[in-house]
């Protein structure tokens, strides 16, 4: 069931964005990614500059490691940004939810890009 309901999630985000693409295009997501950059600067960078991790180097924010760990997506990057796991930090009472968004697709953007 929680398989079912997370497809039809995902189905609904891509018909909003496919049928609104230039809107979010221009607007919503170059302003999130610029907001996201910035905010992983301020508060991400020091333990994940250029993505990867100077406390546990298998935790990095590669593609690769995100998959391998099951935080390949933004849900989850939020989740963790926002509740913390292990030694990562929560931010949930530091950051804005809309901050922790902007910041989640940042590092999916640069993850999928290589950190380039």
């Amino acid at each position: 069931m929680q398989k079912l309901v997370k497809i039809f999630l995902i189905s609904l985000v891509v018909l909003v964005v496919a049928t609104n693409a230039p809107v979010f295009a221009d607007s919503v997501t170059n302003l999130d990614l610029e907001r996201g950059a910035a905010v992983f600067e301020a508060n991400c960078a020091g333990c994940h500059v250029g993505g990867g991790n100077i406390v546990r180097r298998r935790k990095n924010l590669k593609l690769k490691a995100l998959q391998r760990n099951q935080m390949d997506t933004q849900e989850a990057i939020v989740s963790i940004v926002t509740y913390g796991k292990g030694v990562m930090s929560a931010y949930g009472d530091k950051l804005s939810p809309q901050q922790i968004s902007d910041v989640s697709a940042y590092v999916l953007q640069k993850a999928e890009q290589n950190w380039k």
